[in-house]
């Protein structure tokens, strides 16, 4: 009986121990997410899941958010299917901010459509909600937005990105540009030549430091070091009792004054595995070293957490992050002014910049032109970047208005997009982002706003497409331009165009009739070449006119024939002094009575419209020669049929000698033409 109750008891025991387990495994787990360690949370989470009853849904749902939770704040694709988990378990009845946090993951990876059903499943519980509608929005215009890109060219700066590393964050020292600073967590090397391993609980990489790099005269990034003076010695081990307790410091995020003397950095140190959040720290530089760092006292409060200064090139007002008390939610931008030693006049910079959702990473240009990151204003997925510029207004609480605006592609992506600086007062700088990591390491792009050029190129020729060798272009614009060009030997040339101008061209020619065209470059905004060809005709010979049409065995004009005519037209107003013969012509089948008179009226035709288009009568003879002038042969007919001999007249006996019928049609089509050539140079000119 004894042995039946001990083994009863045994049974007891053993169904027992793998519950309590689980419960301590998740207080373990809902520790560390407590206190910021969501690299190790999410990996207990994950073991914690699939071991949890499926019946106990309300846990079960919890712990999918909470890993859910991890992952996206580590910017990693696994939270999309934590969150699905979540929703599976009914999590949205205790807590429907699932819905908006599944939506902002999916929009990270670029997944639109599924983000725009889990905003809709948010807004219905939150319909006032900024975040929410702001994400919505730009799901439903990311298509239109990437159609209408800033013309930056974005590049990955090998030199500063090591690999399996975050690198991000450039900031230039000061505003000559000549050196740069950024935040990176590759591993430095220890004594015994062995890379130092110090991995950070809430990332599980390692720990981040600030390296610098300069460049020389040929504007090339030399080596990447460890600024001088602002790390000490490195005395601490792996089994180093009193690093376990204090935990590994981080600095980075950095800001320079205009002269490059004084730098602000964020910094953090964990202690008994607990993080504190982060602080702001200054160092001001004396010759080549930097100094002992300083705390930047923002908050009476020491347990606010700050981050991400950027401060003025004066050194007299700070921006920076902080999810403060007094903020509309997330992380804000905050700024303060400094008044001997102490600032002052800490505030927040109100709901034209801030959001629910986090506003992070300042940058505040020359100009007073403010850039942050954001991921609650409409954007591409994750963190994009703005620009607020200053209308020098207040509003009733005596906040700074701004202009904001998203930076657009590609600037921004779907991906995090960041701590962006600028090459002292150009419009080329760099930016940092993770977009395209799987992994999501962060990496650094340089962006450079190409020079607006803009040019017109073409060529010269005759209507049989050979280069005019001795044509002439005259520019004029409207911004007092009056260039002349004489055109290269094969007819070519190339004319640079300034911004804003309308212009007219003109191209000559001895023995030939000019041409004129138009163009402008108001309204561009990216550089353009125009080309912009001009076909001569002579003076001195009839010019065929292609594709002017007619109803068959009548003088009906088709429609088609409008883009010759109207040619036509133009050069008729190009060159207001001349008049000219226009003839129809037919082949030599049929009756040549009846061929000369459909010839007439085919004319006749062709003259009307011009009539009806402005041209003055006077200045137009239609003739009607049916098949009495056969056209001769010219190299360009050779060349394109050549069983045509040079000089050859296209009359009866040769069409009659041919071999094959296809080839008598051809000169048939040859012979049926419209043309017109040039009668007077002198109408109304004197």
């Amino acid at each position: 009986m004894k042995r039946l109750l001990y083994i009863f008891l045994g049974l007891i025991v053993l169904l027992w121990l793998p519950s309590c387990g689980i419960k301590t495994k998740i207080k373990r787990a809902d520790r560390k997410y407590a206190i910021g360690e969501y690299y190790d949370a999410a990996e207990l989470y994950r073991q914690i899941y699939p071991r949890i009853k499926k019946t106990d849904k309300k846990l079960k749902g919890r712990i999918a958010f909470n890993q859910g939770e991890c992952y996206r704040i580590l910017n990693s694709s696994k939270a999309v299917a934590s969150y699905q988990h979540a929703i599976s378990n009914k999590y949205f009845q205790q807590d429907s901010t699932v819905f908006l946090h599944l939506a902002q993951s999916l929009q990270y990876q670029g997944k639109y459509s599924q983000a725009e059903k889990a905003y809709n499943q948010y807004l219905e519980a939150h319909p006032a909600d900024y975040v929410a509608q702001a994400g919505l929005y730009a799901c439903r215009q990311v298509g239109t937005w990437k159609k209408e890109p800033s013309r930056h060219q974005l590049k990955l700066v090998k030199e500063f990105n090591a690999k399996r590393t975050s690198n991000f964050c450039p900031a230039f020292i000061g505003t000559e540009a000549g050196a740069v600073m950024f935040t990176s967590n590759r591993q430095e090397k220890s004594a015994g030549n062995k890379k130092s391993k110090r991995v950070s609980p809430v990332t599980g990489n390692m720990t981040f430091n600030l390296y610098t790099s300069r460049r020389d005269m040929n504007m090339k990034w030399g080596e990447i070091e460890l600024p001088e003076g602002l790390y000490g010695e490195e005395t601490e081990t792996e089994n180093d009792s009193t690093a376990q307790k204090t935990g590994s410091q981080e600095l980075g995020v950095c800001s320079f004054t205009g002269d490059g003397k004084t730098m602000y950095f964020t910094f953090s140190q964990p202690i008994n595995g607990q993080d504190l959040g982060t602080k702001i720290f200054s160092s001001t530089r004396t010759g080549g070293a930097w100094g002992e760092p300083q705390e930047v006292r923002l908050f009476l409060d020491s347990t606010i957490t700050v981050g991400h200064p950027s401060v003025n090139q004066a050194g007299d007002t700070l921006y920076f992050a902080s999810d403060a008390p007094g903020g509309l939610g997330g992380k804000d931008i905050w700024m303060a002014e400094l008044e001997g030693d102490t600032w002052i006049n800490v505030q927040n910079l109100g709901p034209q910049i801030n959001t629910t959702g986090d506003e992070m990473f300042p940058c505040i240009r020359y100009d007073g032109q403010l850039y942050f990151s954001s991921n609650g204003h409409p954007g591409y997925g994750g963190l994009d970047i703005f620009r607020a510029i200053p209308t020098g207004e207040k509003d009733s609480n005596d906040l700074r208005l701004w202009e904001v605006a998203n930076m657009a592609m590609p600037f921004n992506s779907n991906g995090d997009d960041f701590g962006i600086t600028f090459d002292g007062e150009s419009g080329n700088g760099l930016l940092s982002s993770n977009r395209g990591q799987k992994k999501g390491y962060d990496q650094i792009y340089s962006f450079v706003l190409p020079e607006l050029v803009y040019a017109v190129e073409g060529k010269i020729s005759d209507p049989n497409g050979d280069p005019i060798v001795d044509g002439t272009l005259r520019l004029v614009g409207n911004d007092g331009t009056n260039q002349k060009l004489q055109v290269r030997k094969d007819g070519t040339y190339r004319l640079t165009l300034n911004k804003e101008v309308k212009y007219v061209m003109l191209a000559t020619s001895r023995g030939y009739l000019n041409s004129k065209e138009a163009l402008s470059t108001e309204g561009l905004k990216n550089s353009r070449t125009y080309t912009q060809n001009f076909t001569l005709a002579p003076i001195s010979k009839p010019v065929k006119m292609d594709n002017v049409f007619y109803e068959t065995g009548k003088w009906d004009l088709t429609p088609e024939s409008e883009t010759s005519l109207n040619a036509l037209v133009k050069l008729l107003n190009d060159n207001p002094n001349i008049t000219i013969e226009l003839s129809a012509h037919t082949d030599m089948v049929g009756d040549s009575v009846s061929n000369k008179q459909l010839s007439e009226k085919r004319a006749q035709s062709c003259v009307n419209y011009l009539i009806r288009a402005g041209i003055d009568p006077e200045r137009l003879t239609p003739v009607g020669y049916g098949e009495n002038k056969p056209v001769i042969a010219d190299q360009a007919i050779h060349k394109q049929y050549p069983y045509i001999p040079i000089e050859q007249v296209l009359d009866e006996d040769f069409i009659a000698k041919l071999e094959s019928p296809q080839q008598r049609e051809t000169c048939n089509q040859i012979n049926r033409r419209t043309e017109f050539k040039v009668l007077k140079t002198t109408y109304k000119l004197y």
